[in-house]
């Protein structure tokens, strides 16, 4: 698991994301507020459908005429007349019944009437569908008869022919019936008969019942009006087959009922104008209103549930804002919007667009004498229709029930709307204080980071004070941090100071009494002493001698220090100082082996050759303290990286765990505590870094475990090749200082 560095700022990035929690808690809440108004919607429906069905209490008279009372409806029995959307053309042709041609009905063998030999298949069938328009009843029959007989051109008779007989209760009460024969395709001749079923002869002839017969290859089709004042609340259809030409005999009828008793004819169902125009009042809104018997059939429709304008629709109306928030909020942020969200579709499939008889929990409910609702989902899953029922009292008797239906579009725009306000304040809020925290938490980063780099610059890497720290004036907790430091580094800065003069101080104090002391012994030296007055003599005489060196040593980093300040810098040749110094120490140390590898080039840089002739001293005492008897040390130079690397290596012991850095401090020392004959401070390898950065170089020591280090008999002659000896078992340490050279 890695620990990677988080900022202030990215934390409070990462805490700013609670505030997503806040267009969660809106959505809830709206979603909260939807269930209100869709419980809001229902009772408002409820209430619609109860306002009209108040309307049609107690009239008997709208559902008299429209069979209502009674207890049963038959399918093909009991008509209905579907509402056409124009009037139809007579043709026989029957292309104008294509779109209601899935409402009609096949009348076949179970619904036979007559039959004159059981034993003989039936040979006729038709298919059937009666619709209203403008006042008058529209029908079609569409008759399968492979042996059509039409009636003869001079008989009076107009039963022996293949025929279609209408039967009716009127309006007024009378049971009346009609034919319709004819000689030839074309147009049908319709004739009253009389009341009494045994008679057949014609009454006269009906010019308000028109139409066109035309034969077919199945046999024929026959498409007729007749007007709606014409036609009571029972109706039936019969076809009569006569297929022999010569005897004319009847050889089947088969009908919607048997016409030739009123109380055997079946019902049919018109549409009813007068509750149609109670209704229509409320067209103007969303909702689409029903109104249906006690058998579920339609009596009449007002509405289309597909036009939005219901009060939920234009409670979220607004003028098109022309302000660029407007524009930005219409371009950018309700198409971001309605990514997740969902637009209430323009254009569903609604299934019960055509329907003449209506089910539904609702109306069991309504029919029970209670109001009712339910929803449902279109389809294609595109809506969510809510209708609502409430029953039509008549004598205490349930007789019908209006339906109300709406979908929830106006209050899924509402929800929508609401959401985008939300969203826009959300969003708003979110942004500010995003940006607000972001600023807040910068600044206080910024000037955390203000207050490190100033403790960082305050102390140099030998914990010398360079800089101080202004105390800022702001009064928070970053504040007295800061001001905190700034005491601190300034009481550090004093002690610190006094702990640099201290040693040139201390070696100006001492030097005059070391002085007085030395001269005092000189003068007592000069006379005649005894044996142990001399050994003590000159056991003050040594100490004294140290002293002064001690003294030396201390004052010798400063006054390097001083130098360095004022010092010129000159191109000199950085391989013949080196190989100088080495020529004068192989001389002066005559029992010590090196093995010098030094390259011929010059190696130019710009320093101060003095400088580094007083590096290389500290670099080689430091080795001749460290190195093991009859061992060599090993000097090299040479060029890495475009710089000049000098590196002095002794065989002897290692560096001590975390002091390859350390030993480069004023007064550290790594040497072991016991009796030594010269004092050491631990300045060497300091004056050695002091001229080393003075040079833009760095210095660096490491130890070498297991290095072939040159032995004693190893040659020491510069640039030659060194004969080493593997010793694993012994170690050493290298002190590599790199020098910038000069750029050619």
């Amino acid at each position: 698991m890695f620990n990677l560095p988080v900022g202030l700022r990215t934390k409070v990035a990462v805490l700013s994301l609670f505030l997503l929690c806040l267009p969660w808690l809106g959505y809830q809440y709206v979603w909260e507020m939807e269930k209100y108004l869709r419980h809001g919607q229902e009772k408002t429906l409820e209430g619609t459908t109860q306002a009209l069905a108040t309307a049609l209490h107690e009239r008997p008279k709208l559902f008299d005429s429209q069979a209502s009372f009674l207890t049963q409806v038959q399918q093909g029995r009991d008509l209905y007349a579907y509402p056409l959307a124009g009037p139809i053309q007579l043709d026989g042709k029957l292309s104008d019944w294509a779109p209601y041609r899935h409402k009609s009905i096949e009348y076949g063998k179970n619904h036979q009437i007559f039959k004159a030999d059981p034993n003989t298949p039936l040979t006729v069938s038709f298919t059937h569908m009666v619709g209203k328009y403008s006042g008058y009843l529209y029908s079609f029959f569409e008759v399968t008869d492979p042996n059509v007989v039409y009636r003869g051109k001079n008989t009076l008779r107009i039963d022996q022919n293949d025929h279609l007989t209408i039967a009716t209760l009127a309006p007024d009460g009378v049971f009346k019936r009609y034919i319709i024969s004819t000689i030839k395709d074309g147009w049908i001749s319709a004739f009253e008969l009389p009341e009494d079923p045994s008679l057949s002869t014609p009454v006269k002839p009906e010019i308000q019942i028109q139409g066109k017969w035309k034969k077919t290859k199945q046999g024929y089709n026959v498409e007729l009006r007749m007007p709606l004042d014409m036609v009571g609340s029972k109706l039936g259809f019969a076809i009569h087959d006569v297929n022999n030409l010569k005897s004319r005999r009847l050889d089947a009828v088969v009908g919607t009922s048997a016409i030739d008793d009123v109380d055997k004819l079946g019902t049919v169902l018109v549409p009813s104008p007068e509750i149609e125009g109670i209704i229509k009042g409320m067209s103007h809104n969303s909702s689409r209103i029903w109104v249906v018997d006690k058998h579920g059939r339609v009596l009449a429709k007002s509405g289309d549930i597909r036009n939005g304008s219901s009060v939920w629709t234009r409670t979220v109306t607004e003028a098109p804002d022309p302000s660029f928030w407007g524009q930005f909020k219409r371009n950018v942020l309700t198409p971001f919007y309605y990514k997740i969200l969902t637009t209430p579709p323009k254009d569903f499939i609604d299934s019960l667009q055509d329907s003449t008889v209506l089910e539904g929990s609702h109306i069991q409910r309504a029919l029970s004498g209670k109001q009712g609702s339910t929803w449902r989902l279109t389809p294609d899953n595109k809506a969510v229709i809510l209708a609502a029922a409430s029953p039509i009292w008549i004598d205490d008797k349930v007789m019908g029930v209006v339906i109300s239906e709406e979908t929830t579009h106006g209050i899924r725009t509402l929800r929508n709307k609401a959401l985008e306000k939300l969203f826009n304040v959300i969003l708003t809020v979110m942004s500010m204080g995003t940006l607000a925290l972001f600023f807040f938490a910068s600044s206080i980063s910024s000037r955390i980071r203000k207050l490190r780099d100033e403790a960082e610059q305050a102390i140099d890497s030998q914990g010398r004070i360079r800089n101080h720290i202004q105390g800022s004036k702001v009064r928070d907790e970053i504040g007295d941090l800061s001001r905190s430091f700034a005491s601190i580094v300034s009481r550090l800065g004093l002690y610190t100071h006094y702990l640099e003069n201290m040693s040139s101080r201390l070696s100006h104090e001492l030097r005059t009494p070391v002085a007085v002391v030395r001269s005092s012994l000189e003068h007592l030296g000069l006379q005649q002493l005894d044996k142990d007055s001399r050994k003590y003599v000159d056991r003050a005489q040594e100490g004294v001698s140290r002293l002064s060196m001690i003294l030396n040593n201390m004052s010798e980093a400063t006054r390097l220090e001083e130098s360095l300040s004022k010092a010129e810098m000159d191109i000199f040749p950085l391989s013949k100082v080196v190989s100088g110094c080495m020529q004068g120490y192989q001389l002066t140390y005559p029992q010590q082996e090196f093995a010098i590898s030094i390259p011929n080039e010059p190696l130019n840089m710009n320093g101060v050759p003095e400088y580094i002739a007083q590096l290389m001293d500290k670099l080689i005492a430091n080795a001749l303290e460290f190195s093991l008897p009859a061992t060599a040390i090993k000097v090299s130079l040479e060029i890495k990286h475009k710089k000049a690397e000098l590196s002095i290596s002794n065989f002897g012991p290692e560096l001590p765990d975390k002091m390859s850095e350390q030993i480069f401090e004023s007064m550290v020392s790594v040497r072991a505590q016991k009796a030594q004959d010269k004092p050491h401070l631990g300045l060497g390898l300091y004056i050695a870094r002091l001229i080393t950065e003075f040079h833009q170089g760095s210095i660096v020591a490491k130890n070498i475990s297991g290095t072939s280090l040159p032995t004693k008999d190893s040659e020491s002659i510069k640039g030659s090749e060194l004969s080493t000896v593997q010793d694993p078992s012994h170690c050493g340490v290298t002190i590599c200082v790199s020098l910038p050279l000069c750029k050619e």
